[in-house]
Protein backbone atom coordinates (compact mmCIF):
# COMPACT_ATOMS: atom_id res chain seq x y z
CA UNK A 1 0.00 0.00 0.00
CA UNK A 2 1.36 3.48 -1.01
CA UNK A 3 1.04 6.38 1.59
CA UNK A 4 1.51 10.03 1.29
CA UNK A 5 3.25 12.65 3.44
CA UNK A 6 4.43 15.88 3.96
CA UNK A 7 7.93 17.71 5.31
CA UNK A 8 9.25 20.43 6.06
CA UNK A 9 12.55 21.74 6.88
CA UNK A 10 14.52 24.89 7.03
CA UNK A 11 18.41 26.01 6.06
CA UNK A 12 20.59 29.23 6.24
CA UNK A 13 23.34 29.40 4.32
CA UNK A 14 26.51 32.57 4.63
CA UNK A 15 27.67 33.80 1.30
CA UNK A 16 31.09 33.76 0.01
CA UNK A 17 34.35 32.54 1.23
CA UNK A 18 34.44 32.22 4.85
CA UNK A 19 36.58 33.40 7.39
CA UNK A 20 38.62 35.02 4.79
CA UNK A 21 38.77 38.04 2.86
CA UNK A 22 36.78 37.56 -0.53
CA UNK A 23 36.87 40.30 -3.39
CA UNK A 24 36.19 40.92 -6.75
CA UNK A 25 37.70 43.38 -9.25
CA UNK A 26 35.82 44.66 -12.46
CA UNK A 27 37.17 47.65 -15.56
CA UNK A 28 34.20 49.16 -17.64
CA UNK A 29 34.53 50.92 -20.56
CA UNK A 30 32.16 52.93 -22.29
CA UNK A 31 33.43 52.36 -26.62
CA UNK A 32 31.98 52.75 -29.88
CA UNK A 33 28.96 51.86 -31.44
CA UNK A 34 27.51 52.59 -27.02
CA UNK A 35 28.52 49.62 -25.90
CA UNK A 36 30.12 48.78 -22.76
CA UNK A 37 32.95 46.51 -22.39
CA UNK A 38 33.20 44.87 -18.61
CA UNK A 39 36.46 42.93 -18.34
CA UNK A 40 36.85 40.56 -14.88
CA UNK A 41 38.29 37.36 -14.27
CA UNK A 42 34.75 35.62 -13.55
CA UNK A 43 34.01 31.89 -14.90
CA UNK A 44 30.90 30.53 -15.96
CA UNK A 45 30.01 26.93 -15.31
CA UNK A 46 26.46 27.14 -15.93
CA UNK A 47 24.72 28.94 -13.41
CA UNK A 48 23.88 31.61 -15.64
CA UNK A 49 26.71 34.55 -14.10
CA UNK A 50 27.48 36.27 -17.56
CA UNK A 51 23.89 36.75 -18.59
CA UNK A 52 23.24 38.47 -14.78
CA UNK A 53 26.08 40.15 -15.19
CA UNK A 54 24.97 42.09 -18.33
CA UNK A 55 21.86 42.67 -17.23
CA UNK A 56 23.57 44.48 -14.10
CA UNK A 57 25.72 46.49 -16.48
CA UNK A 58 22.74 47.41 -18.97
CA UNK A 59 20.79 48.75 -16.02
CA UNK A 60 23.66 50.87 -14.38
CA UNK A 61 25.06 52.32 -17.95
CA UNK A 62 21.83 53.18 -19.20
CA UNK A 63 21.94 50.55 -22.68
CA UNK A 64 20.30 47.15 -23.72
CA UNK A 65 21.87 43.43 -22.73
CA UNK A 66 23.19 42.62 -26.14
CA UNK A 67 25.26 46.30 -25.86
CA UNK A 68 27.47 44.65 -23.23
CA UNK A 69 30.21 42.82 -24.29
CA UNK A 70 32.53 40.66 -21.40
CA UNK A 71 36.00 40.38 -22.21
CA UNK A 72 38.67 37.46 -21.50
CA UNK A 73 38.61 36.34 -18.58
CA UNK A 74 42.40 35.27 -18.28
CA UNK A 75 43.42 36.74 -14.92
CA UNK A 76 46.42 37.51 -16.70
CA UNK A 77 45.05 40.69 -18.61
CA UNK A 78 42.09 41.18 -16.71
CA UNK A 79 40.89 42.04 -12.95
CA UNK A 80 40.74 38.81 -10.32
CA UNK A 81 37.06 37.66 -9.49
CA UNK A 82 38.31 34.48 -7.70
CA UNK A 83 36.62 31.39 -8.02
CA UNK A 84 32.97 30.05 -8.82
CA UNK A 85 31.34 28.72 -5.82
CA UNK A 86 29.95 29.42 -2.60
CA UNK A 87 26.81 31.08 -3.63
CA UNK A 88 29.35 34.16 -4.45
CA UNK A 89 28.70 34.73 -8.26
CA UNK A 90 26.43 37.30 -8.30
CA UNK A 91 26.84 38.28 -4.86
CA UNK A 92 30.74 39.43 -5.15
CA UNK A 93 31.13 39.86 -9.10
CA UNK A 94 28.14 41.38 -9.81
CA UNK A 95 28.16 44.41 -6.88
CA UNK A 96 32.01 44.93 -8.34
CA UNK A 97 30.26 45.51 -11.82
CA UNK A 98 27.65 47.76 -10.02
CA UNK A 99 30.47 49.79 -8.68
CA UNK A 100 32.43 50.17 -11.89
CA UNK A 101 29.23 51.23 -13.74
CA UNK A 102 28.13 53.94 -11.54
CA UNK A 103 32.01 55.04 -11.62
CA UNK A 104 31.96 55.04 -15.58
CA UNK A 105 28.14 56.38 -15.33
CA UNK A 106 28.89 59.02 -13.36
CA UNK A 107 31.61 60.39 -15.90
CA UNK A 108 29.66 60.22 -18.60
CA UNK A 109 26.56 62.14 -17.16
CA UNK A 110 28.86 64.46 -16.23
CA UNK A 111 30.65 65.16 -19.80
CA UNK A 112 27.02 65.06 -21.22
CA UNK A 113 26.32 67.61 -18.81
CA UNK A 114 28.61 70.03 -19.70
CA UNK A 115 28.63 69.41 -23.69
CA UNK A 116 24.92 70.21 -23.47
CA UNK A 117 25.29 73.13 -20.68
CA UNK A 118 23.02 71.26 -17.95
CA UNK A 119 23.68 69.64 -14.41
CA UNK A 120 24.99 66.28 -14.64
CA UNK A 121 22.28 64.92 -12.51
CA UNK A 122 19.73 65.82 -15.25
CA UNK A 123 20.94 63.65 -17.67
CA UNK A 124 19.60 60.36 -18.48
CA UNK A 125 20.05 57.34 -20.16
CA UNK A 126 18.11 53.96 -20.60
CA UNK A 127 18.19 51.00 -23.19
CA UNK A 128 21.07 52.99 -25.34
CA UNK A 129 19.29 56.66 -25.21
CA UNK A 130 20.20 59.48 -23.90
CA UNK A 131 18.26 62.95 -22.91
CA UNK A 132 18.05 66.12 -20.60
CA UNK A 133 14.81 65.38 -18.09
CA UNK A 134 12.52 67.99 -18.83
CA UNK A 135 14.05 68.58 -22.41
CA UNK A 136 12.80 67.30 -25.64
CA UNK A 137 15.33 68.73 -27.92
CA UNK A 138 18.49 67.52 -25.65
CA UNK A 139 17.87 63.78 -26.98
CA UNK A 140 20.70 61.21 -28.86
CA UNK A 141 21.26 57.33 -29.15
CA UNK A 142 24.18 56.35 -26.38
CA UNK A 143 25.97 55.55 -30.22
CA UNK A 144 26.26 59.06 -30.95
CA UNK A 145 26.80 60.10 -27.19
CA UNK A 146 29.91 58.04 -27.46
CA UNK A 147 31.12 59.16 -30.76
CA UNK A 148 30.47 63.28 -29.21
CA UNK A 149 32.91 62.54 -26.29
CA UNK A 150 35.14 60.89 -28.11
CA UNK A 151 35.84 62.22 -31.58
CA UNK A 152 34.74 65.48 -30.24
CA UNK A 153 36.10 66.34 -27.02
CA UNK A 154 38.84 63.31 -26.24
CA UNK A 155 36.52 62.10 -23.48
CA UNK A 156 36.82 58.34 -23.10
CA UNK A 157 34.05 56.68 -20.27
CA UNK A 158 36.33 54.27 -18.28
CA UNK A 159 35.75 52.57 -14.31
CA UNK A 160 36.75 50.35 -11.87
CA UNK A 161 35.27 48.48 -9.43
CA UNK A 162 36.04 46.39 -6.29
CA UNK A 163 34.05 44.75 -4.08
CA UNK A 164 35.31 43.13 -0.57
CA UNK A 165 33.27 41.57 1.61
CA UNK A 166 33.97 42.17 5.72
CA UNK A 167 35.13 38.84 6.22
CA UNK A 168 37.63 38.43 9.50
CA UNK A 169 39.56 34.66 10.08
CA UNK A 170 38.41 33.02 12.92
CA UNK A 171 40.69 33.86 16.43
CA UNK A 172 42.58 30.61 17.32
CA UNK A 173 41.74 30.36 21.09
CA UNK A 174 38.01 31.59 21.01
CA UNK A 175 36.62 31.02 17.51
CA UNK A 176 35.63 34.31 17.56
CA UNK A 177 34.75 35.89 13.92
CA UNK A 178 32.85 37.59 11.35
CA UNK A 179 32.83 34.67 8.82
CA UNK A 180 30.01 35.58 6.62
CA UNK A 181 28.72 39.81 6.04
CA UNK A 182 25.38 38.19 4.21
CA UNK A 183 23.23 35.49 4.80
CA UNK A 184 20.56 33.59 2.97
CA UNK A 185 17.38 31.81 4.52
CA UNK A 186 15.19 29.27 2.62
CA UNK A 187 12.26 26.83 3.94
CA UNK A 188 11.40 24.13 1.96
CA UNK A 189 8.20 21.77 2.08
CA UNK A 190 8.47 18.47 0.36
CA UNK A 191 5.40 16.21 -0.50
CA UNK A 192 6.39 11.98 -0.84
CA UNK A 193 4.21 9.20 -1.39
CA UNK A 194 5.94 5.71 0.27
CA UNK A 195 4.81 1.75 -0.75
CA UNK A 196 4.93 0.08 2.67
CA UNK A 197 5.48 -3.17 0.68
CA UNK A 198 9.01 -2.75 -0.85
CA UNK A 199 9.99 0.86 0.79
CA UNK A 200 9.82 3.01 -2.42
CA UNK A 201 9.87 6.53 -2.04
CA UNK A 202 8.82 8.86 -4.93
CA UNK A 203 8.78 12.64 -4.59
CA UNK A 204 5.79 14.03 -5.96
CA UNK A 205 6.54 17.93 -4.73
CA UNK A 206 8.73 20.45 -3.25
CA UNK A 207 7.67 23.55 -2.18
CA UNK A 208 10.72 26.13 -1.89
CA UNK A 209 11.04 29.47 -0.39
CA UNK A 210 13.97 31.32 -0.15
CA UNK A 211 15.12 34.85 0.40
CA UNK A 212 17.56 35.93 -2.46
CA UNK A 213 17.90 39.54 -2.22
CA UNK A 214 17.02 41.71 -5.15
CA UNK A 215 16.53 39.31 -8.08
CA UNK A 216 18.53 40.05 -11.13
CA UNK A 217 16.64 37.68 -13.46
CA UNK A 218 14.34 35.43 -11.54
CA UNK A 219 13.94 32.78 -14.39
CA UNK A 220 17.74 32.09 -13.63
CA UNK A 221 17.22 31.83 -9.76
CA UNK A 222 14.06 29.56 -10.45
CA UNK A 223 16.45 27.40 -12.08
CA UNK A 224 18.67 27.29 -9.73
CA UNK A 225 16.65 26.32 -7.04
CA UNK A 226 15.07 23.36 -9.18
CA UNK A 227 18.78 22.18 -10.24
CA UNK A 228 19.57 22.13 -5.95
CA UNK A 229 16.34 20.34 -5.51
CA UNK A 230 16.90 18.01 -7.82
CA UNK A 231 20.58 16.87 -6.86
CA UNK A 232 18.95 17.27 -3.29
CA UNK A 233 16.76 14.28 -3.83
CA UNK A 234 19.86 12.36 -5.03
CA UNK A 235 21.48 13.05 -1.87
CA UNK A 236 18.72 11.86 0.36
CA UNK A 237 17.47 9.35 -1.78
CA UNK A 238 19.80 7.60 -4.36
CA UNK A 239 23.25 8.74 -4.12
CA UNK A 240 25.49 6.03 -1.88
CA UNK A 241 29.03 6.70 -1.62
CA UNK A 242 30.80 4.91 0.61
CA UNK A 243 34.47 4.57 2.33
CA UNK A 244 36.04 2.39 4.65
CA UNK A 245 39.22 3.56 6.63
CA UNK A 246 39.40 6.55 3.87
CA UNK A 247 38.63 4.56 0.28
CA UNK A 248 36.30 4.53 -1.40
CA UNK A 249 34.15 1.13 -1.50
CA UNK A 250 31.49 2.30 -3.99
CA UNK A 251 32.43 -0.01 -7.29
CA UNK A 252 31.53 2.48 -9.83
CA UNK A 253 28.91 5.04 -11.14
CA UNK A 254 26.87 2.04 -12.25
CA UNK A 255 26.09 1.49 -9.20
CA UNK A 256 26.00 5.37 -8.05
CA UNK A 257 22.15 6.24 -8.76
CA UNK A 258 21.57 9.41 -10.00
CA UNK A 259 17.77 10.77 -10.42
CA UNK A 260 16.57 11.17 -13.82
CA UNK A 261 13.90 12.96 -15.62
CA UNK A 262 11.62 10.31 -14.34
CA UNK A 263 12.49 11.55 -10.48
CA UNK A 264 12.13 15.12 -10.80
CA UNK A 265 9.29 16.32 -9.14
CA UNK A 266 7.54 19.37 -9.65
CA UNK A 267 9.04 22.43 -7.85
CA UNK A 268 7.43 25.02 -6.94
CA UNK A 269 9.63 28.31 -6.06
CA UNK A 270 8.94 31.48 -4.13
CA UNK A 271 11.39 34.03 -4.15
CA UNK A 272 11.34 36.43 -1.28
CA UNK A 273 13.08 39.53 -2.40
CA UNK A 274 14.79 41.43 1.01
CA UNK A 275 17.71 43.65 -0.35
CA UNK A 276 21.23 43.08 1.25
CA UNK A 277 21.45 46.72 2.65
CA UNK A 278 25.33 45.55 3.31
CA UNK A 279 25.63 45.96 -0.27
CA UNK A 280 25.43 48.28 -3.22
CA UNK A 281 23.37 46.58 -5.70
CA UNK A 282 21.23 44.72 -2.61
CA UNK A 283 21.69 41.08 -4.36
CA UNK A 284 22.95 37.50 -2.50
CA UNK A 285 22.57 33.84 -3.76
CA UNK A 286 20.89 31.30 -4.46
CA UNK A 287 23.62 28.34 -5.47
CA UNK A 288 23.92 25.81 -2.19
CA UNK A 289 21.53 27.20 -0.56
CA UNK A 290 18.74 25.66 -2.77
CA UNK A 291 19.93 22.46 -1.41
CA UNK A 292 20.38 22.91 1.70
CA UNK A 293 16.70 22.02 3.28
CA UNK A 294 15.87 19.47 0.91
CA UNK A 295 17.01 16.19 2.20
CA UNK A 296 15.88 16.66 5.83
CA UNK A 297 12.22 17.86 3.91
CA UNK A 298 12.13 14.61 2.16
CA UNK A 299 13.18 12.42 5.23
CA UNK A 300 10.40 14.30 7.40
CA UNK A 301 8.15 13.45 4.94
CA UNK A 302 8.72 9.95 4.91
CA UNK A 303 8.26 9.85 8.81
CA UNK A 304 4.76 11.66 7.94
CA UNK A 305 3.82 8.57 5.86
CA UNK A 306 4.60 5.54 7.47
CA UNK A 307 5.99 6.67 10.66
CA UNK A 308 10.10 5.58 10.43
CA UNK A 309 12.59 7.83 11.33
CA UNK A 310 15.57 7.43 8.43
CA UNK A 311 18.81 8.06 10.48
CA UNK A 312 21.09 7.61 7.54
CA UNK A 313 21.39 8.59 3.62
CA UNK A 314 20.22 7.86 1.43
CA UNK A 315 16.83 6.31 2.10
CA UNK A 316 17.05 3.51 -0.03
CA UNK A 317 14.21 1.60 -0.79
CA UNK A 318 16.19 -1.48 1.55
CA UNK A 319 16.55 1.44 4.58
CA UNK A 320 13.17 2.05 4.37
CA UNK A 321 11.78 -1.31 4.07
CA UNK A 322 14.29 -2.53 7.07
CA UNK A 323 12.68 0.34 8.91
CA UNK A 324 9.53 -0.70 7.97
CA UNK A 325 9.84 -4.40 9.53
CA UNK A 326 11.75 -3.37 12.77
CA UNK A 327 8.37 -0.70 13.64
CA UNK A 328 5.78 -3.64 12.74
CA UNK A 329 8.05 -6.43 14.67
CA UNK A 330 8.34 -3.81 17.61
CA UNK A 331 4.42 -3.36 17.77
CA UNK A 332 3.89 -7.35 17.56
CA UNK A 333 6.19 -7.75 20.04
CA UNK A 334 4.56 -4.84 22.11
CA UNK A 335 0.74 -6.09 21.51
CA UNK A 336 1.74 -9.71 22.07
CA UNK A 337 2.39 -8.76 25.77
CA UNK A 338 -1.03 -7.49 27.16
CA UNK A 339 -2.33 -10.96 25.42
CA UNK A 340 0.05 -12.53 27.71
CA UNK A 341 -0.63 -11.09 30.47
CA UNK A 342 -4.67 -11.45 29.83
CA UNK A 343 -4.25 -15.32 28.86
CA UNK A 344 -2.23 -15.86 32.57
CA UNK A 345 -4.82 -13.72 34.42
CA UNK A 346 -7.50 -16.25 33.14
CA UNK A 347 -5.71 -19.15 33.71
CA UNK A 348 -5.30 -18.10 37.18
CA UNK A 349 -8.55 -17.45 37.98
CA UNK A 350 -9.46 -21.82 36.96
CA UNK A 351 -10.78 -23.47 39.44
CA UNK A 352 -8.03 -25.76 40.66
Amino acid sequence: MKHRGRGMACGWYGIARTAAMDRAAVWVELDDGGTVKVATGVTEIGEGVLTGLCQIAAQEMGVRPNDIVLGDNDTARVPEAAHAGATRMTYMIGNAVAIACREAFGKFRAAMGAYWGVSAESVRAFAGEVWVEGSASKRMSMEHAVHVLKKERGIVIVGSGLFTSAHTPLHPETGEATPWQSYVFGAQVAEVEVDDDTGEVQVLGVWAAHDVGRVVNPQQVEGQIEGGVVMAIGHALMEEYVQVDGRTTTAGFAKYILPTALDVPKVTSVLIQEPDPKTPLGVKGIGEPAITPTAAAVINAINDAVGVRITRLPATPERVLEALLARRAAAAATSAVPAATSLAIAEAKQPA
